[in-house]
């Protein structure tokens, strides 16, 4: 194998695929990025056998041929060369060269490269990667990260129906203490989708792949597998295999207290005042009364700190505790002026809404303070 590619496609096409690597492998060959020249062009493949990347970059082949290089290795070395690289396996080696830069990294045989499985995959359909890019963002930071509660370790996709009856593609994802629901109407294809719960890691690896993609993005989805299409590059993963629990038991339907207060000061007033909050519950105590909020937070080790911001609240003043962290997690998804907190007692759940944007919906348990 010999070739000769541009710096800049070879590092867009690595930076597609090699954050699938497990960069502790107990696999030497899943360490290992296959690199396969062949008809003008350099494909690139990576796996941890749950996830599998792919994606492919114009290149003057010289001869053909396939070779595994260290995914990690090879990528940090492309990221820091000069324009034009030629790369050529010499013995066990593969040597790249770019200008006066040269490089040889230790290889592994291609033969011994394993690739996922292909499954039929009945359901398909296309949307825009901005508006998929939006589904994972207004979700993803509530995935539970408890090993324990496998079904709760990822986004939840599915096709749904409004209140009007109006076809949704859905997002939720939940980890017990919180919940991010997201969604659009349903691209012709998507209407019937059977929920899937989408892992983590492939939910990151997606939201990369199509960061700055301005076409549509194709899914196609089986009872094991998602397969997210991107240009050239081709993201494939295992699903989670579990029942994602009734989250519409969960989202408040009855809450009738209604704050509304300006979302970058209280987002900035929630930061400061958990400054003194303890790390671990990091519990924020908000007191509403008539016209204004006042943010608390009182700890016999860490300190005392309190901060008044004005709102609009004409509703029966009450005290309800949250998780800071949590308040600041989602104030970072309203992209309103203000955000909406709809309450109902101290001891039930909070909904958040977004002004600007309907079709996002958060839900917050609150803590004991």
């Amino acid at each position: 194998m010999k070739l000769t590619i541009e710096r800049g496609d070879l590092l867009n096409a690595l930076s597609h695929v090699q954050n699938v690597v497990e960069r502790r492998n107990t696999i030497p060959i899943l360490s290992n990025v296959l690199l396969q020249a062949s008809n003008g062009e350099l494909k690139l493949t990576a796996t941890d056998l749950d996830i599998e990347a792919v994606d492919s970059a114009d290149a003057t082949v010289t001869r053909e041929g396939a070779v595994t290089a260290p995914a990690g290795t090879l990528f940090d070395v492309v990221r820091k060369l000069p324009a034009g690289s030629e790369v050529e396996p010499e013995g066990q080696r593969l040597a790249i060269t770019a200008g006066r830069s040269h490089f040889e990294l230790p290889t592994l045989p291609a033969s011994d490269f394993q690739t996922m499985s292909s499954d039929d995959t009945p359901t398909k359909f296309s949307l825009g990667a901005k508006e998929f890019a939006r589904l994972i963002d207004k979700t993803r930071f509530a995935i539970s990260t408890e090993e324990t509660r496998y079904y709760l370790n990822g986004v939840y996709l599915h096709g749904a129906k409004t209140e009007d009856g109006t076809a949704v593609l859905r997002t939720v994802a939940t980890d017990g203490h919180r919940l991010a629901l997201a969604e659009l109407p349903a691209p012709a294809g998507a209407e019937n989708l059977e929920g899937i719960i989408v892992p983590r890691k492939a939910v990151a690896e997606a939201r990369r792949l199509v960061d700055g993609v301005d076409d549509d993005i194709e899914i196609e989805v089986s009872d094991t597998k998602i397969v997210v299409r991107a240009g050239r590059a081709v993201l494939t993963s295992k699903l989670i295999d579990g029942s994602f629990p009734d989250y519409g038991r969960v989202i408040p339907k009855g809450n009738d207290r209604k704050l509304t207060i300006d979302n970058k000061a209280f987002e900035a007033a929630v930061d400061r005042v958990s400054t003194v909050s303890a790390e671990r519950s990091r519990s924020v105590k908000m007191s509403l009364s008539d016209g204004k909020l006042v943010l608390a937070v009182n700890h016999a080790e860490t300190g005392v700190g309190n901060e008044e911001l004005e709102a609009e609240y004409g509703s029966e003043a009450m005290e309800i505790g949250f998780n800071a962290k949590y308040l600041l997690d989602i104030a970072g998804q309203i992209e309103a002026v203000e955000a909406e907190f709809m309450f109902s007692d101290p001891a039930s759940p909070a909904l958040v809404l977004d002004p600007s944007d309907d079709s996002a919906r958060y839900v917050l348990m609150p803590l004991r303070v």
